[in-house]
This record gives structure tokens, C-alpha cells and sequence, in this order.
């Protein structure tokens, strides 16, 4: 028990004297140990390293997740260590909705097609998405946060030991000039060689720490690479996405996909839609308009043959299992079994590939 209390009122002395020491410093009556220069700029670039790593993860986070209350749940779970529940991104929750208004319309439909197109362009790039996300929280966020949870906290431990055995050294400096005796004088000596030997030491390991941040920083331009890989592989994945999906959406007539038309009265809309969506139809030799032909795509359907048909338009393939039109050109065109009804396949010579039936005019 005396011990225990001897112990007890040698720290609250030892106590006592750092805080006498760091007030006197603040009232300017007492002198300080000033770090080298050197440990005082390595201090700085910690600071500012730990302080730009949060600016840089907050904004990061803020890219990957707009919606601030989805960031503020996901902490919640990421601190009771517990998966977030896995739920849609924007653009699968658009794509679902665009799938689901083309169904609705009916897929037989160039509206409804395209809209299913439409929707399931916007799920791959959704998912594209949550692959970046995914690989930018791992190879990115994960070693920032690293680095504030562990390393830097580490050296914040071991600044403010430094700070504490500055305290005992100057204090025991201050002593030292006050005292008299020469058995003072000679505890005093004693004691600030010991507090110098702490300081220096403490001083050496709060270096060592310190300049381990330029192999942090190293490590970081590591992990921006792979944030810069990540990003790149996402907008070239959603680009290719949107150009095969133009493609695509290319394969249906002008007529279906020009909306930029000047607004007309209703009665005036809807007679021009009828006029639009007749002269679209091909005439065949028959002088019959639209019905004529999709009864002879029918009828081509049924018997399975081949007949020749006239390209209205040009058509670029966007696969290989497509065939490239040009317009006026005489091709063979014959039904597959399983093959979409809104397709042909076609033949050119030694060429063959799918070809859309609404760039064709079925000839006799």
C-alpha cells in the first residue's frame, strides 16, 4: 500500500511539474527545447498528409455514392461490422424501369423494343458501376483509411510522448539553474542527463515514424493508379455500352426515331403519324402499302423459302452476325426457325447475316 501511494504521488509530481513547465513557456518565464528543423518539417508534411488524405477520401466517397443518407447507413453498418443490404444503383433502377415500360407497350413494338434495349444498357452500365465501386473502396479508400486509422494515429501516440519528455527536460533544465547546494545541483545534473537521453531517444523514434509517410505516399500514388485503372475501365465499358446500344437503336426506320419535329395540333399529330407511318412503308409492285408487305414477311415465315428483297436504307452491322446494307441493293433474304421476327437472315453473294426486316422491300 505505500507503495501504491509513494507511486501515486510521484506522478502527480511529475505531473504537476510539466504542467507548471508548460505554463510558464505559454507566459514566456520559462525557456523551451526547440525541435531541429529537420523533425519540425517532417511534423508539418504528417499534418498535412493526414489532413489532404481526408479531404481526398470525403470526396471520393461523395463521387461513389452521391446520396448522402446511403454513405451515412453504410457507416452505421460498416461500424457495427455488419454488411450493408445490397440494394439497386440508379441506373439498374432506371434500366428496370425502362424494361418494364417496354413490356408494357409491348416488345413487338419499335417504341417498346427500344426501350427494352434502352433498359438493359442501363443495367450493364449499373453494374459496371458497382464493379467500380467495389474495386475503388478496396484498392483506394481502404489503404487511405489505413493510413488515419493505424500509421497516423501511431504517430500522433508517439508526437505526444515527445511532447511530454520535452516537458521533463526542460523542467528538469529549470531546476537545475535553481538550484544551490551542490547535492541539488548534482540531483539536478543527474536527473536532466536522464530526461535528455528520454528526450533524444523519443525524438529518434518520432523521426523513424515520421519519415516512413514518404513510403505512405509511395504507397498511395500505387493506390491512385489503380483508382485511375478502375475509372478508366468503367467509362470505356459504359461507352462501348451506349455506342452498341446506338447501334442498335439505329437498326429501327428515321421515321420511328425522329421525334424533332415542330409541335402541331393534335388532330394535325395524329394525321401526320398516319401519313408518316405509311409513306414509311415500302410499296410493293402491287401498288399495296405496309399490309401487302408485313403479309409477305409472313407468308416468308411460314414457308420457310427465300425470296429477294430491296434495301430502303443503309445499315451499318454493329455484330458479326449482321449483315452491312446499302441503299437499292438486291439481296436474298430467307426465315430462320427461332430467329427474332424483327429479322431476317440475309444473303449477299458468299456473305450472310442477320438483317432488319423494317430496311427491306420484298420484291416478286
Amino acid at each position: 500500500m505505500d507503495f501504491n501511494v509513494k507511486r501515486l504521488a510521484a506522478d502527480a509530481g511529475t505531473f504537476l511539474s510539466r504542467a507548471v513547465q508548460f505554463t510558464e513557456e505559454k507566459l514566456g518565464q520559462a525557456e523551451k527545447t526547440e525541435l531541429d528543423a529537420h523533425l519540425e518539417n517532417l511534423l508539418v508534411r504528417a499534418e498535412n498528409t493526414k489532413q489532404w488524405t481526408e479531404r481526398i477520401m470525403k470526396q471520393t466517397e461523395v463521387l461513389l455514392q452521391p446520396n448522402p443518407n446511403v454513405r451515412l447507413e453504410e457507416f452505421v453498418y460498416e461500424k457495427l461490422e455488419k454488411k450493408a443490404p445490397t440494394r439497386m444503383n440508379n441506373h439498374e433502377l432506371l434500366g428496370q424501369t425502362l424494361i418494364d415500360s417496354g413490356h408494357e407497350f409491348g416488345p413487338g413494338t419499335a417504341y417498346g423494343n427500344a426501350l427494352i434495349k434502352c433498359g438493359e444498357t442501363e443495367k450493364q452500365i449499373g453494374c459496371a458501376e458497382r464493379e467500380l465501386i467495389q474495386s475503388s473502396a478496396i484498392n483506394f479508400l481502404t489503404p487511405l483509411r489505413n493510413f488515419l486509422e493505424g500509421d497516423f494515429k501511431t504517430i500522433l501516440k508517439e508526437r505526444k510522448l515527445l511532447q511530454v519528455k520535452r516537458l521533463d527536460l526542460d523542467a528538469a533544465k529549470t531546476r537545475l539553474k535553481k538550484a544551490r547546494m551542490a547535492d541539488a545541483r548534482a540531483a539536478a545534473e543527474q536527473e536532466l542527463r536522464m530526461t535528455q537521453s528520454e528526450f533524444d531517444r523519443q525524438a529518434e523514434i518520432t523521426r523513424l515514424l515520421l519519415e516512413g509517410v514518404s513510403s505512405t505516399h509511395a504507397h498511395h500514388l500505387r493506390c491512385l493508379n489503380d483508382f485511375v485503372e478502375a475509372q478508366t475501365t468503367y467509362y470505356a465499358q459504359s461507352y462501348q455500352y451506349m455506342v452498341d446500344l446506338q447501334k442498335q437503336l439505329g437498326s429501327f426506320p428515321s421515321s420511328f426515331s425522329n421525334n424533332n419535329q415542330s409541335p402541331l395540333s393534335e388532330g394535325a399529330s395524329n394525321s401526320m403519324a398516319t401519313m408518316s407511318m405509311s409513306a414509311s412503308l415500302p410499296m410493293g409492285p402491287s401498288g399495296r402499302g405496309g399490309a401487302a408487305t408485313l403479309g409477305g414477311f409472313n407468308e416468308l415465315r411460314i414457308s420457310s423459302g427465300s425470296r429477294k428483297a430491296r434495301v430502303l436504307y443503309d445499315y451499318d452491322a454493329a455484330s458479326s452476325s449482321e449483315l452491312s446494307l446499302l441503299a437499292d441493293e438486291v439481296i436474298m433474304v430467307s426465315s430462320v426457325p427461332g430467329m427474332d421476327s424483327d429479322w431476317l437472315m440475309g444473303e449477299r453473294g458468299n456473305q450472310k447475316g442477320k438483317v432488319p426486316i423494317t430496311y427491306l422491300e420484298l420484291l416478286n
